[in-house]
């Protein structure tokens, strides 16, 4: 006698309810939006110098009329003797601060980060006031001092002023790079019999570089278009701002916005090789 299979009870289908579409809310634009109005309001004034690098103008004094587009002005950026003067002395007072303010202010990181001894708080807040200090007293004072030593104001008192400002942006941004750095590393080198001199150059100074390059980045922009501490030491040498300053009196030539182009494009340019440098690196 055959037995019947037992049945399998069959699944009942499931009734799926369609959702109803996800409203997007307004709100989640503003932030986006207000992030770009910012980086807008930040650009506009260097797309504007870019723009009337352009500009077939020929013009004595500022305008925003627009006669055509030319590139005439680069060939002829070099036109003007005393505006080129102006760009050298930049860029020499430039370099040189940028190089001692690096050097002083990676040596000073180090030392506020590694070792504890009287007076490193009093270091801190010299620091801090030189930043949050206003440009117009520490070009007085500085100016207060050469005069009370008797120094003529020239090309050494421009240096000497920038390196003071710039040392203090230069410790800071490195000492933050300092703040996350294992110090294993170098008992590791040591213990493998590396010297303190070697330790530094083949271990630390690789991993501390990022910070030492943005700190001379910074220190160099600062320096090359400073106006207030600049025109209280500068004597009778022209940098970059302080000719751009006077020729607004009388009409900026062309070639002015075709020299802040070139200088923001080096910028711009040696910032993302670092960037990609970095992130192939990582």
């Amino acid at each position: 006698m055959a037995v019947a299979a037992p049945e399998i009870p069959r699944k009942l289908p499931t009734i799926t309810h369609p959702r109803p579409p996800r409203r997007r809310r307004w709100t989640r634009w503003v932030l986006p939006s207000y992030t770009a109005l910012v980086m807008l309001y930040l650009v506009s004034p260097i797309l504007v110098m870019i723009l009337y690098s352009f500009n077939n103008s020929g013009f004595k004094r500022v305008s925003f009329k627009w006669l055509g587009f030319t590139t005439q002005w680069y060939p002829k950026v070099f036109d003007k003797p005393d505006l080129t003067t102006a760009l050298k002395n930049s860029l020499i007072v430039a370099t040189i601060s940028t190089v001692i303010a690096t050097a002083c202010g990676t040596l000073i990181a180090l030392a506020l980060v590694r070792y504890r001894f009287r007076g490193r708080s009093a270091t801190d807040f010299v620091l801090f006031m030189n930043i949050s200090a206003p440009e117009i007293v520490l070009g007085a004072s500085l100016l207060s001092l050469f005069i009370s030593f008797g120094i003529p104001r020239d090309m050494k008192t421009i240096v000497i002023a920038h390196v003071m400002f710039n040392i203090a942006y230069v410790t800071v941004t490195v000492r933050a790079r300092l703040a996350g750095f294992e110090r294993s590393l170098e008992e590791a080198a040591q213990d493998l019999g590396a010297g303190p001199w070697t330790t530094f150059w083949k271990v630390t100074f690789p991993v501390i570089f990022p910070g030492i390059l943005a700190g001379a980045l910074l220190a160099f922009a600062l320096s090359i278009d400073d106006f207030v501490i600049t025109n209280f030491n500068a004597g009778a040498v022209q940098t970059f701002p302080l000719w751009v300053y006077g020729a607004v009196k009388v009409g900026i030539p062309p070639q002015v916005f075709v020299m802040g182009t070139m200088i923001f494009a080096g910028g711009a340019l040696i910032a993302i090789v670092n960037i990609v440098v970095q992130r192939r690196k990582a």
